[in-house]
């Protein structure tokens, strides 16, 4: 990249822009972190922590971002805040725990609870659609909606076959291209880049290794992370202006600045996705004309030791004076990566924080494994295990027996936690959980609310692993839409005007919830979406909107979370925005905003202040 330099005189970095690398873990006692302002967090990834393959991309693609220029390895943003998110595990034999889409959503939404501008995905897994699942999918709208830039790889598979999530026009596809500035062979394109990816160099680049060494690789996940530290220059410039970050301008100056594919020296252009990378060029749409160079003397640019003479190179390789390349294969959000040595890995920190959860969904059970299925067939019967119903009366009677069920939450028949009850209060949990059960069954309770915090991660019976949710039981609680309506605007009138106006209240309010439940359903890691969730349970408090929006005859736009203006000391406060608008008179009419604040610093959110209204014209 000849423009680095460029970018490096007018910013190395700013510890405001935090980046977020969902990988494997880091060895961040390698030198090249020596000084970096990057910790790894605890998440409940499957399986042991990850010690060979997973260690081994983790260190590498973190190195790429954060290597301090006087260091080994210099990296693109090194002084950047890093935030490390191991999303894979291993096995006892060393086999890599591959990453499913659920994992990486939560994976997302913690990135979201961290504080991360960007989020650096060097992974994938291959989707002829290129649709996410639903879970994952709202996770990356939510990152939109935020204005967080997601940046992930195209896949080394060297085929028209996008990648999730690298296909979601949210984010910012990135495939690799050669030392010619051609894509390689190897790297992904699909007609669904186009719009939204770019190429950048991905062949033998310098990056830190396990055990305190150097190594060169090669593959879409080295183009990513280059393409994230750039993301975090452009952001870190953006705040030297006095602008405030802003993802989406990034992406956009990123695509627009791309050098676009040359007819005349290409076969086939598509494999260019957007253009290739042009950092400089962005950098003057960042800084709109203004690229005065500052001096950053104290970043040397020398270069990375040669891994050929370390030991660590490929024989083949063009650095070793071979003449091909092999690539380290990218983690995949379904395969993980293959195993690639037994390296001996130094103390990787980790960072221990209390994860809180406030979700919503539905309380379903598993049995974990065949042999507690089996005892529970063997202490019940065969419909306890094969009828809802059946293990509900065989429980009541039996209670210990819920111990023996993992119990789990669930949204659109997706387990997304497993429930343990813990501490003093763990028989009550458990039986507060066999109530909301029992409402589901048998009186259509259709939603539940579930505050805790996060555990580690535990199999089903299908073989799918969930975190463990450690649930407090002073929110737990359980509604049905239509009975939660009728508590709320009492029972429907008799004299068939005002039945007019009260089905239209509940109607909207109906509505309001499905789009909460369902469009805006999200797992209640992030502060903003336990600021979501709980406001959904608060509907004794949301519902007067609808009661004045009837009457003028408004509609539920939008709803929208941003960071509060009001905060007491030693509380993470957050407004959800409810933004209505009169369908008939769309542009001549006024809409009306309504703003609730949460305070979510604790694991049962609580509303501050009153609900407040404006018109914006």
């Amino acid at each position: 990249m000849p423009d680095l330099p460029k970018l490096w005189s007018v910013t190395a970095g700013d510890p405001r822009i935090c980046i977020a690398i969902l990988d494997g873990p880091a060895e961040l006692a390698h030198p090249a972190f020596d000084g970096a302002l990057v910790r790894q967090v605890e998440f409940p990834s499957g399986g042991h922590p990850a010690r060979h393959a997973g260690l081994r991309h983790g260190t590498y693609v973190a190195s790429v971002i954060f290597g301090q220029h006087d260091s080994p390895v210099r990296g693109v943003a090194p002084r950047c805040r890093g935030v490390i998110i191991p999303i894979y595990g291993e096995t006892e034999d060393g086999s890599l725990v591959p990453c499913s889409q659920l994992e990486l959503a939560r994976a997302i939404s913690l990135a979201i609870a961290v504080g991360a501008n960007v989020i650096n995905i060097s992974a994938g897994v291959y989707d002829e659609t290129g649709e996410a699942e639903p879970p994952l999918a709202r996770a990356i709208r939510t990152c939109e909606d935020q204005g967080i830039l997601i940046v992930a790889a195209a896949g080394n598979e060297g085929c028209a076959c996008p990648h999730v999530p690298a296909a979601s026009p949210a984010v910012l596809a990135v495939g690799a291209a050669g030392r010619d500035g051609r894509p390689l062979a190897l790297s992904n394109w699909s007609h669904l880049y186009g719009g939204h990816g770019v190429l950048a160099p991905g062949e033998l680049v310098a990056g830190a290794g396990p055990g305190g060494q150097t190594q060169r690789v090669s593959g879409t996940s080295v183009a990513t992370a280059l393409v994230s530290g750039v993301a975090g220059l452009l952001a870190s410039r953006q705040l030297r202006l006095g602008r405030k970050f802003d993802g989406k301008e990034i992406k956009a100056a990123i695509l627009t600045s791309a050098v676009p594919c040359e007819e005349a020296v290409a076969s086939n252009c598509q494999r260019w996705l957007g253009g290739r990378l042009a950092a400089g060029s962005a950098l003057e749409h960042i800084s709109q004309g203004d690229v005065s160079a500052m001096s950053n003397a104290n970043l040397p640019l020398t270069p990375a030791p040669s891994p050929c003479a370390q030991g660590l190179g490929d024989d083949t390789s063009p650095a070793c004076g071979g003449n091909r390349s092999e690539p380290v294969s990218i983690p995949s959000a379904s395969g993980g990566l293959p195993r690639r040595g037994t390296e001996v890995p130094l103390p990787m920190p980790i960072e221990t924080e209390r994860r809180l959860v406030y979700a919503l969904g539905q309380i379903a059970f598993d049995f974990g494994t065949e042999a507690r299925r089996d005892a529970l067939e063997q202490a019940g019967g065969r419909e306890v295990v094969i009828d809802g119903a059946a293990l509900l009366r065989f429980l009541q009677n039996s209670p210990w027996e819920a111990t023996a069920v993992t119990w789990t939450l669930q949204q659109e028949a997706t387990p997304i936690y497993a429930l343990q009850p813990v501490g003093p209060f763990a028989r009550e949990t458990y039986l507060r959980i066999l109530d909301l059960w029992k409402t589901q069954l048998e009186e259509g309770v259709t939603q539940v609310s579930i505050p805790g915090v996060l555990g580690p991660s535990v199999m089903l019976l299908n073989g799918h692993q969930v975190p463990v949710l450690f649930p407090e039981i002073r929110g737990m609680f359980g509604w049905s839409t239509p009975k939660l309506v009728e508590a709320v605007l009492g029972v429907r009138p008799s004299e068939q005007d005002k039945q007019v106006e009260y089905d239209r209240i509940q109607e909207d309010v109906t509505n309001f919830l499905d789009r909460l439940y369902y469009e805006l359903a999200n797992l209640g890691i992030a502060p903003q979406d336990r600021a979501v969730n709980f406001a959904a349970t608060n509907l004794y408090q949301v519902v007067s909107v609808y009661k004045e929006a009837i009457k003028r005859e408004l509609k539920l736009d939008r709803i929208t979370t941003e960071r509060s203006q009001i905060s007491r000391p030693g509380s993470e406060c957050w407004d959800v925005i409810l933004t209505l608008f009169d369908p008939q008179r769309r542009y001549e009419r006024a809409r009306e905003v309504y703003r609730l604040t949460v305070d979510v610093s604790e694991i049962i959110p609580v509303t501050v202040g009153k609900l407040r209204r404006w018109s914006v014209y």
